[in-house]
């Protein structure tokens, strides 16, 4: 296991453009003060699409995982050589993680799953059997695969048109699959949950989100990205009767799943918890 020799500093860090605003060493940090692992480092690094090859050629032996945002996800999936089930499924990484037996290769884990599972079912959403989803990139079809069920829906919603193999995944998991332009929200009425992975001023036509009714279920709203206070999507479904799952929820689950593969040590949920509330905090009080 990697948390094997304790005594021999490891590193990791998540990369991405941008990067600045990641909250992810607050996490990976909280956790390793909380396991001892005082000689383990997490940082952030400015890598795109095109150094990316250059810089995992650098990493040596010491390095021991990478958490990888947009625009990374694809990129990374490709570089590794070996990947899990769900990675294959997604056709994207968002973890990296050296190989335990020694090898000199990286596998590919997409822990995006995790975090949304979670994140619905923090908020009372659990095995959802449709949804609809606003974009259709990686983050995306983290969401089908955190929700898809034989005989499931999952609805598509996009500027001009869903990514093939979005769309593939999409039908080779079984799911009946529909596709509607930005900001016709109709669609929303008959869902257990919307999950939009796009900038947030990217979701248009908010003013006519479905309202939910007294004594009716209460689907789920997640909004992925986070750090920016209540966006505007956030704001719609709660005036309507909606819940509404926090993207830091995703953030936070994920981070646990990543912390567990990289450090081979179960992951301080209440300890990682606090260090992102107080973050966040911070950032909310930052003029």
């Amino acid at each position: 296991m990697l948390n094997e020799g304790r005594d021999v500093a490891r590193h990791c860090a998540v990369w991405g453009s941008p990067i600045g605003h990641s909250l992810s060493p607050v996490l990976h940090r909280a956790a390793y003060a909380a396991l001892g692992l005082h000689d383990w480092s997490y940082d952030r690094r400015e890598v795109d699409e095109a150094g990316f090859a250059a810089a995992l050629a650098g990493l040596d032996a010491t390095w021991a995982g990478l958490s990888l945002t947009m625009p990374l996800k694809e990129v990374a999936f490709r570089a590794a050589t070996r990947v899990t089930t769900v990675a294959a499924v997604t056709g994207a990484a968002n973890t990296l993680v050296r190989d335990p037996d020694g090898s000199p290769g990286w596998i590919a884990h997409n822990t995006d799953v995790h975090g949304i599972t979670m994140a619905l079912r923090v908020a009372g959403c659990t095995d959802p059997s449709s949804v609809l989803v606003v974009g259709s990139g990686a983050t995306a079809r983290a969401a089908i695969a955190a929700v898809s069920a034989p005989g499931g829906r999952v609805v598509f919603m996009v500027r001009d048109r869903v990514r093939s193999e979005t769309l593939a995944q999409a039908r080779e998991a079984g799911l009946a699959v529909e596709v509607v332009h930005l900001g016709e929200w109709a669609t929303a009425a008959d869902v257990d949950a919307v999950v939009s992975t796009v900038p947030p001023a990217s979701v248009p036509g908010l003013g006519s989100f479905p309202e939910v009714w007294e004594g009716t279920r209460r689907p789920v709203v997640l909004d992925v990205v986070y750090g920016s206070g209540e966006t505007a999507l956030q704001r719609a479904a709660r005036g309507r009767g909606w819940a509404v799952a926090a993207g830091t929820d995703m953030l936070l689950h994920q981070a646990t799943e990543q912390v567990r593969l990289m450090t081979g040590r179960p992951a301080p949920l209440a300890e990682m918890s606090h260090a992102l509330r107080l973050a966040l905090r911070d950032r909310r009080e930052d003029p």
